[in-house]
């Protein structure tokens, strides 16, 4: 039977999410927990596809994976038993044989998450601009693809305090949305107006935007045209969210009160 898995991970611990020999990545983790589990012994017979790649450093709410098994009830109960505390499953589903994840896939979403902002309606206008299709050459790393991609919206707005640019595509080139991010908060910033980014999707400059930092930055959902049925992260997996959430609202408050201190 094959399975498809949505997936959600910290990235902060992964060199990006692509196997490597010698690295700890997302794929990686999940290949080893599911020989552990004796769902397969060899990941490409079981044909073992990621939806897409995301860099080092860079989170997820949404990444499909899918693979094939005669064990699959094994799979669902137990995977998020094995997987490290950093990385959960939180959906599956029974999908065709012929099931690509990355190909199947009809859109991708990011979020990105900004520290901080100077002035958010400014940025809203700026994201419109990057709506349609456009060379992304002075937005992305291009290399040997394709630089022309299609945007289909874009939406910044307030979440949990912090603003957040939302962008939804067909398909996007390594760093596209970290140097949309870059420029919609220079936007925002007064740096640049709006023009700007009109002139850089018109024109192959040698001025590519410097993209924003990879921790900021989610893939959000990934739409395969899979309907899923919920999986609860392993008791592990939530102490951790739960630790992380008190260190950094301490750590925060220690900034705070040292801040204090020099006034």
């Amino acid at each position: 039977m094959r399975l498809a898995f949505r997936v959600s991970y910290l990235g902060s611990r992964y060199y990006g999410s692509q196997m490597q020999e010698s690295s700890r990545t997302v794929e990686g983790e999940f290949v080893a927990a599911c020989q552990r589990l004796d769902l397969f012994d060899d990941w490409r017979k079981a044909g073992f596809l990621s939806a897409g790649r995301t860099d080092r450093g860079v989170h997820a709410r949404g990444q499909v994976v899918a693979f094939s098994t005669e064990f699959p009830d094994r799979a669902i109960k137990t995977l998020n038993l094995q997987l490290s505390q950093d990385l959960w499953c939180t959906g599956y589903a029974e999908v065709p044989t012929e099931f690509h994840p990355r190909f199947d896939a009809r859109s991708r979403t990011y979020r990105y998450y900004f520290s901080h902002v100077t002035n958010p309606a400014r940025m809203k206008s700026a994201a419109r601009h990057f709506i349609g299709n456009h060379n992304f050459s002075n937005f992305a790393r291009v290399g040997d693809k394709n630089p022309w991609r299609t945007v289909l919206a874009t939406h910044v707005f307030e979440n949990s305090g912090f603003v957040c640019l939302e962008v939804t595509a067909q398909s996007f080139l390594w760093h596209q949305v970290r140097c949309m991010a870059r420029a919609v908060q220079q936007v925002g910033d007064g740096e640049q107006d709006e023009d700007w980014i009109g002139g850089l999707l018109a024109q192959t400059t040698d001025k590519a935007i410097q993209p924003a930092p990879a921790e900021g930055l989610i893939l959000w959902d990934i739409d395969c045209g899979v309907t899923w049925t919920s999986l609860l992260p392993a008791d592990r997996s939530r102490t951790h969210l739960a630790d992380l959430q008190r260190h950094h609202a301490l750590m925060c408050r220690v900034c705070h009160a040292l801040d204090e201190e020099k006034k």
